[in-house]
């Protein structure tokens, strides 16, 4: 191994529109005595993974894990971890972490403002003021109401708290309901408990993975199912909806609105109906981002690589994926 091998390369491809040379300032904070060098060009990548021990970026295609002969661990900058190779650097024995828990104060936030949004009205209030219309019109209150958040990871969590103080009714749906959650009933994904939670649902958070089990999980029986006055939020993925039977679901009123921040398809197309529609708000797969991006995941790929620089400590990296 090269006597010139940083301790951490940091990949060029950066998120959010951040620089990703502020990812690689974060993690020289918080690990002084360490090098980390960033790879800012395809050249400099092939280079200088071929010696690093310790990787972190927010892909890793197979071009470079084929040059990567002495790594050792991949800390991906993304919360999933689908996208990579996994196969391969499980063949490989590469350990590979994620960045689980980064976006849990920001999305719980945007779920709140999306909930509120559609409690209090507000486009019917933006719709009358862009027409410059002194008129009142009805809202309701979000206490007492029923939220029931699908996915009850950091995210599903992190809504979970934000709503705490405004004295909702809480069902979180998991794939484990024995081990409980920060809801008031914790539920399996079963058909007919999972239908009983539709109906008494005032608020539907989808915060899950994209799964064989969540793929299409609200379709036309589950918006039917759904009170007329509920408000589908997804900050899931966009296949985790039937798009087609949502679009059916908001024509004949079956559900009040929806708050999108992802689609199927994404982008959404500049001529689908759901841009149309009032009571559908659409953000583009925007509620990830946050400002404190970088220093959550710096903290997180600096506490594994302390326990990486331990001897006999890698099973105990954090967010870890592969063994």
């Amino acid at each position: 191994m090269s006597d010139d091998a940083p301790d951490i390369l940091v990949l060029r491809k950066g998120t959010h529109g951040t620089p990703i040379e502020q990812y690689a300032d974060a993690i020289r904070d918080r690990l002084p005595d360490h090098t980390v060098d960033l790879a800012r060009t395809p050249a400099e990548e092939r280079e200088r993974i071929e010696n690093a021990r310790f990787v972190t970026g927010m892909t890793l295609e197979d071009d470079l894990l084929e040059a990567a002969e002495s790594l050792e661990v991949f800390a991906c900058a993304y919360a999933g971890t689908g996208h990579l190779p996994l196969e391969k650097l499980e063949e490989r024995g590469v350990a590979v972490t994620n960045a689980s828990g980064v976006h849990g104060p920001n999305i719980g936030e945007h779920v709140l403002g999306a909930i509120l949004h559609f409690t209090r009205r507000f486009h019917v209030g933006e719709r009358r003021q862009r027409r410059r219309e002194w008129r009142h019109y009805q809202a309701t209150e979000l206490q007492g109401s029923t939220v029931t958040v699908v996915g009850l990871g950091a995210i599903g969590q992190s809504v979970c708290d934000r709503l705490e103080p405004f004295g909702v009714d809480t069902i979180g749906v998991r794939y484990t309901p024995e081990k409980g959650g920060p809801t008031d009933e914790v539920i399996g994904f079963e058909d007919a408990e999972f239908d009983d939670a539709l109906a008494r649902t005032d608020y539907l958070v989808l915060a899950c993975p994209l799964t064989e089990t969540t793929r299409g999980l609200i379709d036309r029986e589950a918006l039917v199912t759904m009170d007329p006055e509920s408000v589908l939020v997804n900050i899931a993925r966009g296949p985790v909806v039937d798009t087609d039977a949502l679009v059916a679901a908001l024509r004949s009123n079956w559900i009040r609105g929806a708050s999108l921040d992802v689609t199927d398809p994404e982008p959404l197309p500049e001529e689908h109906p759901l841009w149309t529609f009032e009571n559908v708000q659409i953000t583009p797969h925007n509620a990830g981002h946050t400002p404190k991006y970088y220093d959550r995941l710096a903290d997180i790929v600096a506490e594994n690589r302390r326990r990486f620089d331990e001897p006999n400590s890698d099973s105990d990296l954090e967010k870890q994926v592969l063994p």
